[in-house]
């Protein structure tokens, strides 16, 4: 009868640290693959809200299905100038599924739904986002699906795409005379935020020294634990360079009203 080979202690000690070098290699590779292709569809929690087939394109963010209902895309805005061609290339004639937290209509008759085309790997706001064609609102409240448009637009910012192709599309928090004359407009702004104060239920995070001229973004008190869970208490934002976006207002200087935690990041971190 042949004898197994003895091995040294040594010997068998490097045997084991080499297969648990592998064994670990094989979970990091498994990680890496799971997170490099998602499955589709993922990202967005919300809750299936109908279907149907796109009829028409009534404008930049808003379609037709062929039962009637207008559908106004979720979390995105629409560059200035732009017109519908770039969503009927992506959805006309197609079906689609929609997503969010309710199906109600707006006072305009319209429903508010993230929209996923027949076959589409990510939803057709992801998709617009990352080729610079539309803005992410920030207005989104399902955490996940804020997250995937964001990151979404964030490819466009990086590579320059559409939209972020002019330096332009940010503007300067510290030209708050600029800023001024696109109230009304739904604007991204960033600049060094100077001080956080509370007046009453308000907190102004403000970019400037002079209230009655400088932009300031204003959180409701009731804003602040959502902000605190995303990471982004509104102290925490002094002296540091943020990205504010919404619909500019003059109030002494001009302001932007934040409503969701999506609506402020940090610039370049």
């Amino acid at each position: 009868m042949r004898l197994a080979p003895c091995r040294s202690p040594i010997a068998i000690a490097t045997m084991a640290v080499a297969m648990a070098v592998m064994a670990m290699t094989l979970i990091a590779v498994s990680a890496v693959a799971s997170f490099a292709a998602p499955a589709a569809n993922v990202a967005c929690s919300y809750e299936p809200q109908g279907d149907g087939r796109v009829d028409a394109v009534v404008d930049g963010r808003t379609l037709r299905l062929d039962d009637g209902r207008e559908i106004r895309l979720a979390g995105i805005e629409i560059p200035p100038g732009q017109d519908g061609s770039a969503l009927a290339a992506r959805v006309m004639g197609r079906s689609v599924s929609l997503l969010g937290p309710d199906d109600t209509p707006d006072r305009y008759g319209r429903q508010s739904a993230i929209v996923e085309a027949d076959g589409a790997a990510t939803s057709v706001q992801a998709d617009l986002l990352r080729q610079g064609l539309a803005l992410f609102s920030g207005l989104v409240a399902d955490r996940p699906c804020a997250t995937e448009l964001a990151a979404a637009e964030a490819e466009a910012r990086k590579a320059r795409r559409g939209t972020w192709n002019s330096d332009s599309a940010i503007k300067n928090a510290e030209r708050p005379g600029d800023i001024s004359t696109l109230v009304g407009q739904f604007v991204v702004i960033e600049g060094k935020v100077l001080s956080v104060r509370q007046a009453g239920a308000t907190i102004y995070v403000n970019f400037g020294r002079r209230w009655t001229e400088s932009f300031a973004a204003t959180i409701s008190r009731r804003m602040i634990a959502a902000l605190e869970a995303s990471g982004l208490a509104p102290k925490s934002l002094e002296n540091r360079r943020v990205r504010v976006r919404g619909w500019v207002e003059l109030r002494g200087g001009p302001r932007i009203d934040v409503l969701q935690p999506g609506q402020v990041e940090l610039a370049g971190e």
